[in-house]
């Protein structure tokens, strides 16, 4: 029997930083993101830090959590600030947001 907390729709708001920029790691989040059929986005926040927004499964959105934080393989993330949050619905797929 499933665990109805795991197939529940929640909400992950995560900040990662180290060596984030120019390895592709907006797209590697993005690509997970969207592996795990998840809605939400990418962006880069400063020079060496990198914000995402996730709406899905919470089962789904830990497995999300854990792939960001070890980032594609040229990256390094440093440290990482993960706030769970209520689901929105705003989303429709997994993209990036650049900044302006």
């Amino acid at each position: 029997m499933s665990d109805p907390i795991q197939n529940e729709v929640s909400r992950v708001h995560i900040w990662v930083s180290g060596r984030v920029q120019n390895v592709g790691f907006r797209a590697y989040v993005m690509q997970t993101g969207a592996q795990l059929r998840l809605s939400g986005w990418v962006r880069n926040v400063s020079y060496d830090t990198v914000e995402a927004v996730a709406e899905g499964p919470r089962k789904d959105l830990e497995k999300f959590v854990e792939a960001v934080k070890a980032g594609p393989r040229a990256s390094r993330v440093d440290e990482s600030r993960v706030e769970w949050e209520n689901p929105t619905g705003e989303f429709s797929d997994f993209d990036v947001h650049y900044s302006r």
